[in-house]
């Protein structure tokens, strides 16, 4: 069984934090106080903690093509769970730092992804893969 993780990011508002994450990703929200809240992310506790001093830009590093936002974190999903976020994503009207789109197509490693940040500007990633076996090809 995979060990869930707990990542702690900071926020600015944790009204839009409710929004974005309870709302739109469809996390379900656990214990709350005053200055954070914690979410069931996909299996995994994330935490959001009000902390607007804590927030920086994005770094970003050219992958297959495309500026990847560093740091940045995510969920590796079926395919069939990818689609349904992304198409969800697109239909709430979500600006897209990377589109969805199949990178390293044809090579070891190829896989749906899309990237967008939070409305404090946290960088996520999604990504599926047909063969889950290729998570970590060379």
């Amino acid at each position: 069984m995979l060990q869930p993780f707990h990542l702690a990011i900071p926020v600015d508002d944790l009204n839009a934090a409710r929004q974005f994450y309870g709302e739109l990703l469809g996390c379900a929200e656990g214990r709350s106080a005053a200055q954070w809240i914690d979410w069931n992310f996909y299996g995994h506790q994330l935490v959001t903690h009000v902390a607007p001093e804590r927030l920086q830009a994005a770094h970003h590093n050219p992958v297959d093509g495309h500026d990847v936002p560093v740091p940045h974190f995510g969920v590796v999903l079926s395919m069939d769970a990818w689609q349904q976020l992304a198409e969800r994503l697109q239909n709430a009207g979500i600006e897209f730092v990377i589109e969805p789109h199949i990178r390293f197509k044809g090579q070891p490693g190829e896989q749906a992804t899309m990237f967008f940040y939070d409305p404090a500007g946290n960088a996520l990633e999604f990504k599926a893969f047909q063969d889950i076996g290729q998570l970590f090809a060379r």
